[in-house]
C-alpha cells in the first residue's frame, strides 16, 4: 500500500472503532450521543449502542465523528 493510500485511509476512516486505555476511551465514527453523565456515556453507532460506565466520566473531546471519554473506566458494553 502506498503512503498516499495509507494517509487517505487514515483521514477518511469510516468504520466504527474503539480504542481503550486505562483512563480513557476514544470512539470514532459514532452516530449520536444518547446519554452522558459522570457515571455513564451511551453512544449510538451503526449496529447498536456503546455503553461506557465508570466514575468521574468527562467527554474531553467532542467532534462530529469522534468522542474521547476520560475518567475511571469500569466497563464497556456493546449492545
Amino acid at each position: 500500500m502506498s503512503v498516499i493510500n495509507r494517509i487517505r485511509n487514515y483521514l477518511l476512516e469510516e468504520e466504527f472503532a474503539i480504542s481503550v486505555y486505562p483512563d480513557r476511551v476514544d470512539v470514532v465514527n459514532y452516530k449520536r450521543i444518547g446519554h452522558f453523565d459522570s457515571e455513564k456515556v451511551m453512544l449510538d453507532y451503526e449496529d447498536g449502542t456503546l455503553v461506557i460506565k465508570g466514575e468521574r466520566l468527562v467527554v474531553s473531546k467532542l467532534l462530529h465523528d469522534e468522542v474521547l471519554v476520560t475518567g475511571v473506566i469500569k466497563s464497556i458494553e456493546l449492545r
